[in-house]
C-alpha cells in the first residue's frame, strides 16, 4: 500500500501528490468512476444515482439538457452555484472544471454578455470539457489548463470562484487561497463545496490512495476557514454541511484496499475507518474579497 508521509503532506512533496492526482483523474476521464465522495453524495449520473438530486445539489432543470458525458462524470461534493449569486453578465472560474458540469451550469446564467472559464490540470478532463461545451453549443465559456496553486489568469479579473471537491486536493491551499484573492475582482465572491474533517488519525492521512479520493489532503474545518482568512477574503462562513454516513466511508476505503498480500494493513485501516464516520463533511463555503 502507498503511504504518504508527514513531509509528504506538506508542499515539499506536492509534485509526488499531483502526479497521484493527476493520474486517478486522467483515468476518470476516460471511464465513470467515483470521485471525491462516496454513495451518499451522488458521484454519477441521475439515471444511476438519484441522489445527484439531493438538497443542495442539482435539480432536474439544471440537468435536462445538459450533454450526458457532463453528468456521467460529475466527480464533486455539491453544487456550488445553488448557493452563489451568481448573475447575467458576470465572469465566473471553475477551479478543477473536470469534464465541465458546473461550467456549463454557470454559462446558463451569465449569459452572451458574461464569461465562464475553467481550469483543471489533467489534459484529458481539459479535452473532455470541451468536447460537452461543444456539444451543449455554448459559446461563452473556455477551459485553461493550469495549476490552481499558479493560475494563468490576469489579476482582478473574475466576479466569482467557484469549485467542487478540489481544494482539498492541492498539497499548498494557502497558494490556493492567494491565487483566488488575486484574481478576483474588489468586491468579488467564493462559492465552494469542499471536503473538510474533524481530526482525523495519521494512517488515515498517511494513504495516497484517500489523498486523491479528497480524505487524506482535506483539513479541519476551522483551519480551512482560516486560511482563507489569512489570504485576505473576508464574510468566510459555512453555509451547509453534508457528513459522510457509514456506507460513504467504507465504500471509500474498499476501493484502495490493497492486495491479499497485505491484508493486515488493511484490516488495521478499515478499524481506523471507524473514526472517520460522523469526522468528515462537505462543506459548502461562502467568502468575499474586500471591495
Amino acid at each position: 500500500m502507498t503511504t504518504l508521509s508527514s513531509v509528504g503532506r506538506s508542499k515539499g512533496r506536492g509534485d509526488e501528490i499531483k502526479k497521484a492526482v493527476q493520474e486517478r483523474y486522467a483515468r476518470a476521464a476516460t471511464q465513470t468512476m467515483g470521485g471525491c465522495c462516496g454513495p451518499s453524495c451522488g458521484c454519477g449520473p441521475a439515471a444511476v444515482r438519484p441522489d445527484l438530486l439531493e438538497p443542495s445539489r442539482y435539480t432536474p432543470e439544471e440537468l435536462s439538457g445538459l450533454p450526458a458525458d457532463a453528468v456521467e462524470h460529475a466527480l464533486g461534493c455539491g453544487n456550488p452555484l445553488s448557493f452563489a449569486g451568481v448573475k447575467e453578465g458576470d465572469a465566473v472560474l471553475d477551479i478543477g472544471s473536470g469534464a465541465g458540469i458546473d461550467v456549463l451550469l454557470a454559462s446558463r446564467i451569465v449569459g452572451p454578455a458574461g464569461k465562464v472559464i475553467g481550469l483543471d490540470f489533467t489534459p484529458e478532463m481539459i479535452q473532455k470539457a470541451r468536447q460537452n461545451a461543444a456539444k451543449a453549443g455554448v459559446s461563452n465559456v473556455e477551459f485553461r489548463y493550469g495549476d490552481a496553486e499558479q493560475m494563468p489568469l490576469e489579476d482582478s479579473s473574475v466576479d466569482w470562484v467557484i469549485s467542487n471537491c478540489v481544494i482539498n486536493l492541492a498539497p499548498d491551499k494557502r497558494k490556493v487561497f492567494s491565487e483566488v484573492f488575486r484574481v478576483l475582482k474588489p468586491g468579488g465572491r467564493v462559492s465552494i463545496s469542499d471536503i473538510v474533517t474533524g481530526n482525523l488519525p495519521e494512517a488515515i492521512k498517511d494513504q495516497m490512495g484517500l489523498w486523491t479520493r479528497c480524505i487524506a489532503g482535506a483539513i479541519e474545518e476551522g483551519e480551512y476557514l482560516r486560511t482563507m482568512r489569512e489570504a485576505g477574503l473576508v464574510d468566510v462562513a459555512v453555509i451547509a454541511r453534508q457528513r459522510y454516513d457509514q456506507a460513504s466511508v467504507l465504500s471509500l476505503l474498499e476501493e484502495i484496499l490493497p492486495d491479499e498480500a497485505d491484508q493486515e494493513i488493511a484490516r488495521g485501516l478499515l478499524r481506523q475507518g471507524e473514526s472517520l464516520v460522523g469526522n468528515i463533511w462537505s462543506a459548502k463555503v461562502a467568502g468575499r474579497k474586500p471591495a
